[in-house]
């Protein structure tokens, strides 16, 4: 069954000439996007595209098709535009401050479900380390801010958790082991390290202090996750890292859960301006629907 966002696929199409693009501007997956256009027509039963080479193109009856779609999604902004100013909510700005990691794989999609919702209202994402983070929250700097692993209570939102895990050189000889053994912190403190940060506090290094132990041979420190990632490829030691961070290309690499288990969790936390803040607060009550 069709919803609004498949309307709004199909006038993206039509005005970008590209399933990619329309899906990529409405936060969907090609393949979705793909199977929904194909559904629509089979429901119409007539072609709305026609699919050339290198763009798609409308066809007539697909020209009238995608006015009345318009005209339906004007109306029914219009309706919300409508609601938004009974509440507030029709201007205003929202700040939120994050570390990189998270700026760049959670936070798009949810921030692009807000602005379609409320688009007359601003979000301004500032990235920075999570002490920096912790420090504009408390200077009222910022409205919303993501806190890695907050106190019991003081998240308004959890917005994900993953596990740290050990990344080897694919030869190396703690590898051989099978996956589900694990490696511990012990064997790993006495390795070549690549040390990565995330522009975080919490990360390989810190994690080695906590149980106590020492990193005995830091080769490289980098702040991307990725980069670690190449050089643990080229052999130069070992790292530990966020499993959400890690590359999709995982040739010449070996990846080993930790013994125990240790998790990290994103939670978002807001300060006295983003309690006072209606547009922040209708934003919460939006994650909150998505992430319970």
């Amino acid at each position: 069954m069709m919803n609004l966002l498949h309307w709004r696929l199909l006038v993206s199409v039509a005005e970008t000439c590209s399933i990619s693009r329309a899906a990529e501007r409405i936060g969907m997956t090609q393949s979705g996007a793909s199977q929904a256009i194909a559904q629509l027509e089979a429901s119409l039963g007539f072609r709305v595209f026609i699919r050339e080479r290198r763009h798609f193109s409308v066809t007539a009856l697909g020209e009238q098709v995608i006015a009345h779609a318009r005209s339906m999604i004007a109306e029914l902004d219009a309706i919300r535009d409508l609601a938004n100013g009974s509440k507030g909510l029709s201007h205003g700005r929202i700040r939120l401050a994050s570390f990189p990691s998270v700026i760049s794989t959670l936070l798009p999609t949810l921030l692009r479900d807000f602005h379609r919702l409320h688009p007359g209202i601003d979000l301004i994402a500032l990235e920075g380390s999570d002490e920096e983070v912790e420090e504009w929250l408390a200077a009222d700097a910022v409205e919303l801010g993501v806190v890695l692993n907050p106190a019991p209570g003081r998240a308004e939102v959890v917005l994900g958790r993953d596990e740290w895990v050990a990344v080897l050189p694919a030869g190396h000889a703690l590898g051989r082991r099978a996956a589900a053994d694990g490696i511990t912190l012990d064997e790993l403190a006495v390795e070549p390290f690549i040390l990565a940060t995330g522009g975080c506090s919490v990360n390989g290094q810190s994690l080695m202090a906590q149980a106590g132990l020492h990193l005995s041979d830091v080769r490289v420190t980098v702040r991307d996750w990725i980069s670690a990632c190449m050089l643990v490829r080229e052999g130069m030691g070992v790292a530990i890292l966020p499993e959400s961070a890690l590359p999709e290309d995982r040739r010449g690499l070996r990846v080993l859960p930790l013994t125990p288990t240790i998790h990290r969790e994103f939670g978002l936390v807001c300060s006295p301006a983003g309690r006072s803040s209606r547009a922040t607060q209708a934003l919460l009550v939006g994650l909150k629907k998505i992430c319970r």
